[in-house]
């Protein structure tokens, strides 16, 4: 199949995606494998193959994310109903204000997000944003939108996530010097970041009823505005306990991380740690001690802990299936074609180097969905273009990739999809934000590595 074809479909598959979403309102994970089903059909994947490719670009995805998302909201609903996220909200805002408390909560993302996956530390920290929401009075993305879009920058690019060191790897940049610039390019993007979500959350979004019932703001049968359920007779945890309960499954990640690159691989001690490092263990210790330091100690029945726990199943479930959902677009996308149809078409236009990173990442970004595919894949393209390259040069050449990834984060994203349903907004909203941010983001993350390129 030609390669304009291939693009064609690609737009118009995208284009009927959000028609059927925005338009006829169809349900987002019953729209996506329709939209996945068609691309198969017209770009020419075999019929015996078109329900394994659908499937395994699910289950691929839905393997890494359904426990870390479970586990989360189960944390998240024992925090809620303790009331203990609006303990810790109070005290920030009391000590900070709300303006310096949505800084303050941001810079913390950035930090959370170094050793923490983008999806893993944005749903630890889904309790805090609905606590601070509530405390505040506002809309929960004023507090979400710019901590997710600081958690996704240095999700692409440091090389302590895979799509970065994969890329270090690939094109020959040293890995120190990487971590290096890549931090000191990210705080000013992380400001802009900041300053554009800051300009965006102006404007008052339309809430799911999903979050408004999170934010107990309107009853789940009527939607009718209602008063917070009281409080169980025991008194309100401190912010000390629950910052404490949402920091321990990020150390452990950290510490698993470190413990996998600085210990002797034949050290049990390293295994030990390694294990308990990864995400969905990590996530299941902190689960128990808060069952335990929130639930039992304070004089919760086993019963009540049980329902909270499944109460939190639900709204969890509808984030994995669309997720699941848009990796099997994304896959199918993979497997027709376009990714590579792009990439061949932009290489052939002969740009300088640094544009042609970030302009082929970025077009494999729209195309298929996964930053790290579209680092991987644009670093292996580039590998010979690079050759006789100084030290600083790869760096750069990798980070121009690295922020390619980061833009328009759209319908064939599963991060687009977790980030809009807890943050409460519908898909021409997060259209309108989430996309556009990451898309500003990861622009101005090029003009400054473009601008180090010539000062260099």
């Amino acid at each position: 199949m030609s390669t304009s074809l291939l693009l064609t479909i690609a737009v118009a598959s995208v284009l009927l995606l959000l028609i059927l979403v925005i338009k006829a309102k169809v349900h987002p994970f019953v729209a996506l494998l329709v939209v996945s089903l068609l691309v198969a059909i017209t770009t020419g994947i075999p019929v015996s193959n078109i329900m394994k490719v659908i499937m395994s670009g699910m289950g691929g995805l839905l393997g890494s994310i359904t426990i870390i998302i479970v586990l989360g909201s189960m944390l998240g609903g024992l925090i809620e109903a303790s009331g203990g996220a609006e303990s810790l909200a109070q005290r920030f805002t009391g000590s900070l204000g709300i303006k310096r408390t949505v800084m303050a909560l941001t810079l913390t993302a950035f930090i959370l997000g170094i050793p923490v996956f983008f999806e893993v530390g944005f749903i630890i920290v889904i309790p805090l944003i609905y606590g601070f929401a509530k405390v505040a009075k506002v809309s929960p993305i004023k507090f979400g939108l710019p901590m997710a879009g600081v958690m996704l920058t240095v999700h692409v690019a440091l090389p302590t996530h895979p799509g970065a060191a994969a890329a270090a790897g690939l094109l020959g940049a040293d890995m120190g010097r990487l971590m290096m610039i890549g931090i000191l390019i990210s705080i000013p993007v992380g400001l802009m970041g900041y300053w554009v979500a800051k300009s965006m959350n102006r404007r008052n979004y339309a809430l799911s009823i999903d979050v408004l019932e999170q934010l107990q703001l309107a009853k789940p049968e009527t939607g009718i505005a209602a008063e917070p359920a009281p409080d169980i007779r025991d008194r309100i945890p401190g912010a000390g306990l629950i910052a404490s309960l949402i920091i321990i499954p990020i150390a452990l990640i950290m510490l698993g991380s470190l413990a996998a690159t600085e210990l002797p691989e034949e050290s049990l001690l390293r295994e030990v740690i390694v294990l308990i490092g990864t995400p969905a263990i990590a996530l299941l210790i902190a689960l128990g001690l808060a069952t335990y330091l929130l639930g039992i100690r304070r004089g919760w029945g086993k019963d009540k802990i049980e329902q909270i726990m499944g109460d939190a199943i639900p709204t969890s479930a509808a984030v994995i299936m669309v997720a699941g959902a848009g990796g099997a677009f994304g896959k199918v996308l993979v497997e027709s074609g376009v990714g590579k149809a792009l990439a061949v078409s932009l290489e052939a236009i002969h740009l300088p180097l640094i544009p042609a990173a970030f302009l082929l990442s970025l077009a494999l970004r729209a195309s298929q969905g996964s930053a790290t595919v579209a680092i991987l894949t644009t670093s292996g393209l580039l590998t010979q273009a690079v050759t006789g390259l100084d030290s600083m040069q790869l760096v750069l050449v990798t980070l121009s990739a690295c922020f390619g990834g980061l833009g328009l984060s759209h319908v064939n994203d599963a991060g687009f999809w977790v980030v809009t349903r807890y943050l409460g907004l519908s898909v021409a909203d997060g259209l309108k934000t989430w996309t556009v941010l990451t898309t500003l983001m990861g622009l101005t993350g090029f003009a400054l590595v473009w601008l180090a390129w010539v000062l260099v």
